[in-house]
């Protein structure tokens, strides 16, 4: 069963290129009708989100877009049958008895996903990065900035009630989606194991503004020092291992490790009191996924 999206410190702000492109699949359609359409214009909406942090200059603008556009060919091609098999194990561990540990199993087998996307992006946001010029290095630190500023107006505002609640909502925007409508009752004990979850989001801000300044550094670095593409290839590996292995050697392994607990719970929750009604809601959603990544997968560029 894939794990519910949550505030997860995995990405970094380089990572969120590719991280984009998991998005449209994985998350931005949870709610789309029309997979297909969002997913062929993904390259568009990627390729504007990009543009928004660096503001692309007219050199830049062409080769970007072909490599948004290799990136979805590859991303097409490779990705999208092994999208159905994560989603046909979905439909079984609804239709069983699923366990914390086939959640884990699963996020995973995800965050595998997304590693494998970051490394084969690693070489074209080399390229970018050393065409970087210094006013858009600053144009990026100011979107970072901004975005920081909504985050603590969205996520740090109001007593500790008003956030569990907030985090209540957003988790619930998803399970309806998945499963349709809850009865009181249901969204009751929700509510209860979503407040169990370990709540700090100054934790989820800094560990945001720690991303964010390693990648700032990064592109100071290649800039001042006039580094060559394999080299700044080099620092964004780099850059992606660590911030994949960030949970399991921070100071902060406790928290995280119980936060990631504390979200399998919420999740196996809502499976274990879901009706077969509901059940078959989200199941019937998986199937719409799997025909729709199955036609994308053999599409023609």
């Amino acid at each position: 069963m894939k794990k519910f999206n949550t505030q997860a410190p995995y990405s970094t702000r380089f990572s969120r290129f590719t991280y984009a492109v998991l998005a449209i699949v994985l998350v931005v359609m949870a709610g789309c009708s029309g997979l297909r359409l969002a997913y062929n214009n993904g390259d568009t909406v990627l390729y504007w989100w990009l543009n928004a942090y660096v503001d692309l200059d007219r050199d830049q603008k062409g080769w970007v877009r072909d490599d948004i556009d290799k990136l979805f060919d590859w991303h097409r091609k490779t990705q999208l049958k092994d999208y159905v098999d994560i989603l046909r194990t979905g439909q079984k561990q609804l239709q069983g008895n699923v366990t914390q540990a086939d959640l884990m199993a699963d996020y995973s087998e995800i965050k595998h996903r997304t590693q494998a996307l970051l490394q084969k992006a690693a070489p074209d946001l080399a390229e970018l990065a050393r065409s970087l010029k210094p006013e858009q290095i600053a144009q990026m630190e100011k979107k970072f900035k901004a975005n920081n500023d909504d985050y603590r107006k969205k996520y740090l505002s109001g007593d500790k009630d008003k956030r569990q609640k907030l985090r209540y909502k957003k988790s619930m925007e998803q399970f309806e989606l998945w499963f349709g409508s809850f009865s009181s009752e249901q969204e009751a004990i929700i509510r209860k194991a979503s407040d169990a979850r370990p709540l700090d989001s100054e934790i989820w801000l800094d560990e945001r503004m720690r991303r964010q300044q390693n990648v700032l550094n990064l592109v100071k670095k290649v800039h001042q020092e006039k580094l060559g593409k394999e080299a700044t290839v080099t620092l964004i590996n780099t850059l992606i291992k660590d911030s994949f292995e960030r949970l399991e050697h921070s100071e902060r392994k406790a928290f995280f490790d119980a936060y990631q607990d504390g979200t399998a719970q919420l999740v196996l929750t809502v499976i274990k009191i879901a009706t077969p009604a509901q059940k078959a809601h989200a199941i019937k959603r998986m199937q719409g996924w799997i025909d729709d990544f199955t036609a994308l997968a053999s599409q023609p560029k």
